[in-house]
């Protein structure tokens, strides 16, 4: 089965700038980058949809549930938090540094209204599971037929 995905020109110019700042992270002459602060970084998200809810999920290990905030103000679903940096490790020169740090926010827009009072919240393993129920007046409704 052959999937269809949008063309999104954002995506690609984020990622090019991606490319572009992991290119002069680093000191030249050098394969050890520079850390000067930590990077705001783009949350990942998987969102999917039944007849009756969306599904959202997020992969954010290493996260208290304290430092998440969650909101759902007029279809915009918002999830952001803090990672704090490790800081057992202050004075050790680092080789290599991939886990993430620092902010981050991720808001997406639902394409059709929700229930914002019925949102369900779970955090479990590192994965974070939202529940968003879509408001009664656009579910599916399915009509009986009369035979006389």
């Amino acid at each position: 089965m052959t999937t269809l995905t949008r063309w999104d020109p954002f995506r690609e110019m984020m990622q090019l700038r991606d490319a572009f700042d992991r290119l002069f992270e680093a000191e030249l002459g050098s394969t050890i980058p520079v850390w000067r602060e930590p990077a705001k970084w783009l949350l990942a998200l998987d969102v999917a949809e039944t007849d009756e809810e969306f599904f959202v999920k997020a992969s954010i290990p290493g996260i208290r549930v304290e430092d998440l905030d969650i909101t759902l103000t007029d279809n915009v679903l918002t999830i952001q938090g803090e990672i704090p940096e490790d800081e057992s490790l202050k004075d050790a020169r680092y080789h290599l540094r991939e886990r993430r740090y620092g902010q981050f926010q991720r808001s997406i827009t639902l394409p059709v209204p929700v229930k914002a009072d019925a949102v369900e919240a779970t955090y479990e393993n590192g994965v974070l599971m939202l529940r968003v129920p879509k408001a009664e007046e656009v579910k599916p409704k399915h009509i009986t037929i009369k035979a006389s």
